[in-house]
């Protein structure tokens, strides 16, 4: 008997305890959980809120949804939908928004989503499987120089040409791509092993982050945010890796500051939209117990008072 595919929230009661700070109204606010998951930082929110409090929750993976419906609290609700969508919700209405970036342990586990090299499968990859391009369907029609663009830009692969040139010429020689390991083994003829690492590594993290539109989706939600927030509400972000956690910080620093209207040296400055408070890395007891967990960086930041 095949068992549960199961998923290790990282962060769990950092985040949550940062997410909700300790002022003594923070139990009965609202709080949006951006990415639900497989629903460990939900869970741990609904039971420090209060009978007033509420948890609005966005995912695009339809098995996140049908996990969320097992959740029957009238304080909680979940869109279907990519965080990015936090837009949609009214202006200052949230007390803190929490984003865990990246993939689920069961979506990588789960080989019929293509997600992993370590699992034959289609080659897929899509967040929401109900809508969009698979990544399949994407190689099969994407020029060289398109493969290349996205292998070296989203996967920092310095082999990124020669790893598109070979995906284009299996295509013209043997048909498109269909599988995981189709991919995996292709690559693995062009990179070679360094520092443990499987070769594939990169181009499976590039093409991944390219066909969910993963770091365009996160400046939108983060840009959002913003205006979601009220005065004082927390922004946590957890993120897994060095491009997502780029973003994240200098979007903080960028808000962090006073921004002063060189043409106008003399009017008052634009003030700060945001206070950046603290950066946490997983304890080595989390790492040792589960060594996904190891590249994740979590950033705070706090809305400041919007002035009247």
């Amino acid at each position: 008997m095949n068992q549960p595919l199961q998923h290790i929230t990282v962060l769990l009661n950092e985040a949550v305890d940062a997410l909700l700070g300790d002022s003594p109204s923070a139990t009965s606010g609202c709080y949006v959980d951006g990415t639900f998951g497989r629903g460990g930082h939900s869970r741990l929110i609904l039971s420090r809120l209060s009978p007033q409090g509420r948890l609005i929750a966005f995912d695009k993976d339809p098995l996140a949804i049908a996990e969320a419906g097992r959740i029957e609290d009238a304080r909680f609700s979940i869109r279907h939908e990519g965080f990015r969508n936090i837009g949609e919700l009214p202006e200052a209405s949230a007390d803190g928004i929490l984003m865990d970036l990246g993939v689920s342990s069961p979506q990588i586990d789960q080989a019929d989503r293509g997600f992993s090299f370590r699992f034959e499968g289609p080659l897929d990859m899509r967040m929401d499987t109900t809508r969009g391009q698979s990544v399949a369907e994407w190689l099969a029609e994407a020029e060289v120089q398109q493969i290349t663009d996205v292998i070296r830009d989203y996967g920092e692969e310095r082999l990124a040409y020669p790893v598109a040139k070979a995906i284009v010429a299996h295509r013209e020689a043997h048909g498109p791509l269909q599988t995981t390991t189709d991919l995996a083994d292709l690559v693995a003829k062009v990179v070679k092993t360094r520092d443990g690492q499987n070769p594939a590594t990169r181009t499976f993290q590039a093409l991944r982050i390219f066909i969910n539109a993963e770091l365009v989706e996160l400046e939108e939600a983060l840009l959002a945010s913003l205006r979601v927030l009220k005065p004082g509400g927390r922004l946590v972000v957890i993120s897994f890796h060095s491009l997502e956690d780029r973003i994240v910080k200098q979007f903080i620093a960028e808000h962090s500051k006073e921004v002063f209207d060189r043409r106008t040296p003399f009017a008052v400055p634009k003030p700060m939209r945001l206070k950046a408070l603290e950066r946490i890395k997983p304890s080595k007891a989390e790492v040792e117990g589960n060594p996904r967990s190891r590249s994740a960086v979590m950033r705070v930041a706090q809305r400041t008072e919007v002035p009247a």
